[in-house]
């Protein structure tokens, strides 16, 4: 019994670590929203996580077992750079054009709202598996 609630624990906690992970890339994808120029010369590109389930497959004849998440990539988004005339601008091109980073504040804030949904609901799995386990230690000790 206590092992499966250890992996209740730990799929949980695993969770919580992945969306933690994806709040702190959408807080960069925002920190850098006017970020004309990188290292690279380029402006910034949105990062988003990928996640992938994490899998138990040491159970013979049977079918896997999820076992909680991670995340298995960071993934610079492709899409074209947004174009905003200012021709006074040191980075705009000989049409006076600016090449602005391909990140957009309502994306970003509704990812940032499904992740912290994600992590509150995670946490509370964690909360109510806590409070089984005391349950349980008090029902075991007044056997």
């Amino acid at each position: 019994m206590l092992e499966k609630v250890y992996e209740t624990l730990k799929i949980s906690a695993s969770a919580l670590t992945a969306e933690r992970r994806r709040m702190n890339v959408i807080a960069n994808n925002i920190a850098n929203i006017n970020t004309t120029r990188g290292a690279n010369e380029e402006p910034y590109r949105r990062q988003y996580v990928v996640f992938q389930t994490v899998m138990d497959k040491s159970l013979a004849n049977t079918e896997p077992i999820g076992k909680g998440v991670e995340v298995t990539e960071l993934v610079e988004d492709q899409r074209p750079f947004k174009k905003i005339y200012k021709p006074g601008h040191p980075d705009a091109d000989g049409e006076g054009y600016v090449s602005m980073p391909n990140v957009d504040i309502v994306e970003e804030n509704v990812d940032m709202i499904a992740a912290s949904r994600s992590y509150e609901a995670n946490l509370s799995v964690l909360k109510n598996t806590r409070a089984m386990i005391r349950k349980m230690i008090d029902l075991m000790s007044n056997l």
